[in-house]
């Protein structure tokens, strides 16, 4: 056994810098990621009691996330990428600690703290996205997002469960003399979430990143091809915006309290640690799309279940499906997602980050559309109608993800082929 860690050490070690340092400064942030997927959630509805408001909590983020990676690509000009990389990581621990420390959550405030934690979380992946982009080529990408998916899956079981157990115990307890309840005790997570911060800066740090050379970022016609893959980030954005309001509200409606959150997402997230690692590690990207459809089967049964049984039980159920579903989709998807990049700029011959910007915009359209189908349900049907059946439906469209992305990967194969044959 130790042996054959000490053989996938050795084999980490191999990448190059900018790779080794790009994992180390992810597997920081990725203790913090369960916090913002998971926790604010709950903490809104502990404190307003309507999965609306976290619903349009979630759509303020994603305005956020947009307006940040547009103003991204202007300051790219001025700065360095990582160090916008580590201002979107710190603003992200700064805009937690402020939500958290407000008196009054009303809608203004929210949509406030909602934009402020899109905004720095929209400086986070679009100068991630980007550091990946140049770092990686499509042979190692499967390995790349492997261990990725490994540390997020594996700090999703630890994270939640250590949150969980906190908030669990320290309602009512004294500290410094003081009562403290739940809240206090967000608040002391939003501190040790700064520390984790500044420690991913110091990693990040240590790479070697360079700047896109061509200036001009924002383009409204693109090729045919990244067309179709707009769309399939589209189908994406639709699921994503779910993947982190639906379980807390279930969780907090049907289960119990964030313990309960915490020792869910735990179960799932172990299995699917490992797994996301071995078959980074193992496939090919020809075993792509064989994952991809595998993940969105599972994330479609666990809505149906949901659905079908809406009980404890049945959130259960759809929770461990979304455990499994996000890093196994995310493992397919981004490879994906950045070899049509390599393609299409090659063709066009236009600044990577152009598609990157594009892409969060695509990804914001299926965010507001999966929203706006559930504020929609909640105000004109009732909630639980909308905690029944807009998973259903967003889970639905997502299956056509599958042919779509079989498309796209057979569209920019045919055009690598074409670029290898023109050079030689």
């Amino acid at each position: 056994m130790f042996k054959k860690l000490n053989g996938e050490y050795l084999f980490f070690k191999q990448q190059t810098l900018n790779i080794r340092t790009l994992l180390l400064t992810n597997m920081l942030y990725a203790l913090i990621l369960p916090i913002i997927e998971i926790f604010v959630g709950a903490y809104i509805m502990r404190n307003t009691g309507s999965s609306s408001y976290v619903a349009i909590y979630q759509l303020c983020m994603y305005v956020g996330v947009v307006t940040t990676s547009v103003l991204n690509g202007i300051l790219l000009q001025h700065f360095k990428v990582g160090l916008l990389y580590g201002f979107g990581i710190i603003l992200s621990a700064v805009s937690l600690m402020v939500m958290m420390f407000v008196e009054s959550l009303g809608i203004f405030e929210l949509g406030l703290a909602g934009f402020a934690l899109g905004a720095s979380t929209g400086f986070f992946w679009t100068n991630r996205y980007l550091l990946t982009l140049n770092s990686t080529n499509d042979v190692n990408r499967n390995y790349f997002f492997g261990i990725e998916s490994f540390f997020f899956s594996t700090w999703s079981i630890l994270v939640p469960l250590a949150v969980g157990a906190l908030l669990g115990s320290i309602d009512g307890k004294e500290l410094f003399g003081q009562t403290v309840d739940v809240n206090s005790g967000y608040q002391i997570i939003t501190v040790i979430v700064f520390a984790i911060a500044v420690g991913a800066c110091l990693v990040l740090s240590r790479g070697k990143f360079e700047n896109p050379v061509q200036k001009k970022f924002f383009y409204t016609k693109f090729h045919s091809l990244w067309n179709k893959m707009l769309a399939l980030a589209g189908l994406k954005g639709m699921v994503q915006g779910f993947l982190v309001t639906a379980p807390a509200i279930l969780v907090m409606r049907l289960v119990g309290d964030e313990s309960s959150l915490g020792l869910i997402q735990g179960i799932g997230g172990a299995a699917t640690a490992v797994l996301v690692y071995v078959l980074g590690r193992i496939a090919k990207p020809k075993h792509r799309m064989h994952i991809f459809g595998f993940g969105l089967i599972v994330f479609f049964v666990g809505t149906l279940t949901n659905g079908v049984l809406f009980s404890a039980v049945g959130v259960i159920i759809f929770v461990l499906c979304k455990v499994v579903f996000q890093p196994i989709h995310d493992l397919a998807y981004y490879p994906v997602m950045m070899k049509t990049i390599d393609v299409v700029s090659a063709i066009e011959e236009r600044n990577e980050y152009a598609y990157i910007l594009s892409h969060e915009i695509g990804l914001f359209v299926g965010r507001a559309f999966g929203m706006i189908v559930f504020i929609s349900l909640a105000y004109f049907i009732s909630e639980n109608f909308a905690l029944k059946y807009a998973l259903i439906i967003v889970g639905g469209l997502q299956l056509l993800s599958l042919p779509l992305a079989k498309h796209i990967v057979k569209l920019t194969n045919k055009s690598e082929e074409n670029q290898t044959k023109r050079v030689a």
